[in-house]
């Protein structure tokens, strides 16, 4: 079973270089929406399956041009919803650099609790195990090996690229999943491979190989790694996490 985790594109939030978090009308800007028809032309030709989303807009929004190429609608998933800052959320980003409490999301994620929100901890164990769920759902549904699309927010996906590679939640500010990126993560019987990360532009048509060839492969060659632009930023800049 192989995902495809998807973050959304460009958010009005992006711009603000606010922490969006989980407020309301928070919408893709004109570049994210081209983001969108781009990722619908990426991943439109593959033997997508299924497209899972968080149930904010921006998510619903990125995966729409896809869901319509593909002629099926979206999975809305509560547990793939972007995490809950508290009194955090729609703070300005350069406020947030002063707080104590960034320190300890940059360096020990794992005792990050967001003040009236959620632990970062929280957020890993619920999102895994929403991948997990639906990777068993779909396995018993379809008696085979499926490609399916997984669309949510940065720190959503960085968690979980984080319990794939084994690797320590603390560590998990050392990945970055840019606006509109994909990374893709095989889960086998054994363990997860992690195929693909932060990929931006990278030709995707290893991923429609036959389940049989698919599970003798443990990566993929060729990923690449997208720029980092003023509205992209990666762990410590200022405009991380949307």
């Amino acid at each position: 079973m192989t995902v495809i985790l998807l973050r959304h594109g460009v958010s009005t939030s992006n711009l603000a270089h606010t922490l969006a978090g989980r407020s309301p009308g928070v919408e893709l800007t004109d570049r994210g929406r081209e983001q969108a028809q781009a990722l619908a032309e990426r991943l439109g030709g593959l033997p997508i399956e299924e497209i899972v989303r968080s149930p904010l807009l921006r998510c619903e929004q990125t995966v729409e041009p896809l869901a319509e190429k593909l002629g099926r609608a979206s999975v809305v998933e509560d547990d793939l919803a972007e995490v809950d800052y508290g009194e955090w959320t729609g703070r300005k980003l350069a406020e947030l650099l002063k707080e104590p409490l960034w320190k300890v999301v940059q360096r020990h994620a794992s005792g990050a609790v967001f003040p009236g929100g959620e632990g970062l901890a929280q957020v890993q164990t619920r999102a895994v195990a929403a991948i997990r769920r639906h990777e068993a759902r779909l396995a018993a549904q379809h008696e085979r090996d499926v490609l399916w699309v997984a669309c949510t927010h940065g720190d959503v996906i960085k968690s979980v690229l984080a319990d794939a590679f084994g690797i320590h939640l603390d560590g998990f500010q050392r990945i970055v999943a840019e606006p509109a990126s994909i990374s893709v993560v095989r889960y086998t019987a054994t363990s997860p491979y992690v195929w693909r990360v932060n990929d931006t532009g990278t030709d995707l048509s290893a991923l429609a190989a036959k389940p049989a060839a698919a599970a003798t492969t443990t990566s993929v060659p060729g990923g690449e790694v997208g720029s980092v632009d003023a509205d992209n930023g990666t762990e410590e800049r200022s405009d991380a996490r949307q």
